[in-house]
């Protein structure tokens, strides 16, 4: 049975300043939504209190219906016909963050390699968003929908890391068994947790996120050229 090796996105795929890129991204997002009526900084609470909701999730509720119940607790049930052009920001304005977002040319190499030699590969990026906002950050990332045969939204996810269970609702969906697979992540308290699976992890270091979590010299970790030798040594590609 083919390898399959799941990869975060920010700051794995797409290297990025995690605060700079949030700090953007909601600057957009609360001009998108101004006209609609919403005070900028009670949005940017609300979209806060949905996330939070989203990693909080029990698997009763999809990570979608998560966020938009707790955002229409806040500013009403009418909201919800405001999520057509919150989707719309996700498809256009939000591209223009990408400029505050670095570029990994290995990134797609590393993909494109392991496609090659048959192997699967899997977006394993917080399901925080939805699939066009998540599809639209892997091609920043210099990558495409094609390069991967499943990818985790807030429409189809109903768990976040750093709870396991998001991991083991991977494996579920995608029919593998932990052993086939490798996470592979820059975040040490959010990617390690799929080692409680079984699921063999390698820490990216370019943009280590949260190092004291765990003692990172115990795993796989390094560069692209680490990972691209790690995965060669696994036999993932020749």
């Amino acid at each position: 049975m083919p390898k399959t090796v799941l990869f975060d996105l920010d700051g794995t795929l797409l290297p990025m300043d995690q605060d700079v890129f949030t700090k953007e991204y909601f600057s957009r997002l609360a001009k998108k939504a101004a006209p609609l009526g919403y005070e900028p900084n009670a949005l940017i609470d609300a979209v806060w209190r949905g996330t939070a909701a989203m990693v909080k999730n029990d698997g009763s509720r999809t990570n979608m219906e998560a966020f938009w119940d707790t955002f229409a607790a806040i500013f009403g049930e009418e909201s919800r016909k405001d999520i057509p052009v919150f989707d719309s920001f996700y498809r256009t304005e939000f591209n223009k963050v990408k400029a505050f977002c670095g570029f990994a040319p290995a990134a797609g190499e590393t993909v494109r390699r392991l496609k090659e030699n048959g192997c699967e590969v899997v977006l394993a990026s917080n399901p925080l968003f939805p699939l066009c906002g998540q599809q639209n950050r892997m091609r920043w990332a210099g990558l495409n929908i094609a390069d991967f045969s499943y990818i985790t939204s807030y429409e189809n996810s109903r768990y976040c890391k750093p709870n396991p269970k998001y991991y083991e609702e991977i494996l579920q969906k995608i029919g593998r068994s932990p052993a086939d697979c490798l996470m592979v992540g820059n975040d040490a308290r959010e990617d390690t947790p799929a080692l409680t699976l079984g699921i063999e992890v390698f820490l990216l270091t370019d943009n280590l996120l949260h190092p004291e979590s765990c003692n990172v010299d115990t795993l796989p970790h390094g560069g692209f050229g680490e990972l691209n030798a790690f995965l060669k040594e696994r036999k993932f590609f020749a």
